[in-house]
């Protein structure tokens, strides 16, 4: 897996990356009370705006980790927005991408490099 500064994860899968946020985000934010996910085939760059999270603590916006296409979301989260605090790293993911250059996920934190970021 990999991390962004902005709390998400990435984890590969076959040629797409599946993106969602951490479990430390999930903390931070509280009770999440509604997801926005951005429409499949929507070409992003990295560090668009793409989703929205609402809590009810706040508001967040989820950004593009990397560039690519956004190939599949799940439509789980918008019945049930409560996956996000559940199960975070699992069934809360919120999009799949095919990324343009799989390097991007070089320029990523590794697992020891988020938790010294979170420390």
């Amino acid at each position: 897996m990999k991390f962004t500064e902005e709390h998400e994860w990435l984890r590969v899968e076959d040629d797409l990356v599946v993106v969602g946020i951490t479990e430390h985000a999930s903390e931070q934010l509280g009770d999440v009370v509604f997801v926005e996910l951005p429409e499949p085939e929507t070409k992003v760059a990295k560090g668009d705006e793409i989703s929205v999270i609402e809590s009810v603590k706040a508001a967040s916006d989820i950004l593009a980790p990397c560039d690519g296409e956004i190939v599949e979301i799940n439509d789980g989260l918008v019945d049930n927005p409560a996956l996000v605090n559940d199960d975070p790293m699992e069934a809360g993911w919120f999009f799949k991408m095919k990324l343009d250059d799989m390097e991007q996920l070089e320029t990523l934190m590794d697992e020891d490099a988020y938790k010294d970021f979170i420390g």
